[in-house]
């Protein structure tokens, strides 16, 4: 997974990483290869990549509050936010809203959000949130209508490469490694 020191990431990709106190993740094709995988009893499965995880563990530990934010049902998503302790909302029918209501919760404004997405449903959000975001492989109409994109791809890492930035642009890196 590659990392980029601060100075690699565009000044105005820093700027906005630097202002961000919430990160906000869609799960399908953002932190899972957006696979929907289904055993013969019509169980959901879904995999979600350790490193992802550790990002998210470790933004909660700098004091950037996270949060999944999903249109599908999310009984996979919540369990898995669960373990990382971090909040999850399923079933979502206005992303942009739920994010609102969280920032309100946090006491902070849309620019301080940061949003990851990979297609249509995330697209009001992305417009409206601090820092947008992409895992490489999202959607073309969404690629060209973020800040930034990941060199990795949802499920295998984009996620992490979102925390590093927001760590790296706060300063937090080295207290974190200490």
């Amino acid at each position: 997974m590659p990392y980029f020191p601060t100075s690699d990431y565009p000044a105005d990709i820093r700027e906005r990483a630097a202002r961000i106190r919430l990160a906000c993740f869609d799960v399908d094709g953002t932190l899972t290869d957006g696979r929907l995988l289904y055993d013969a009893d019509g169980r959901e499965w879904k995999a979600f990549h350790v490193q992802d995880g550790q990002g998210l563990a470790l933004l909660r530990r700098a004091g950037i509050a996270v949060a999944f934010v999903t249109a599908r049902p999310g009984a996979v998503a919540q369990r898995r936010a669960a373990e990382l302790g971090v909040q999850a909302f399923a079933e979502v029918k206005d992303k942009l809203a739920c994010v609102r209501e969280l920032a309100a919760h946090q006491g902070i404004g849309l620019e301080a959000v940061a949003f990851m997405g990979d297609d249509l449903a995330d697209l009001p959000v992305l417009r409206a949130v601090g820092l947008a975001a992409a895992p490489a492989d999202a959607h073309a109409w969404i690629r060209e209508r973020v800040h930034w994109r990941t060199v990795a791809r949802g499920g295998r890492g984009a996620a992490r490469e979102l925390c590093d930035l927001l760590l790296a642009a706060q300063g937090r890196v080295e207290e974190l490694l200490a």
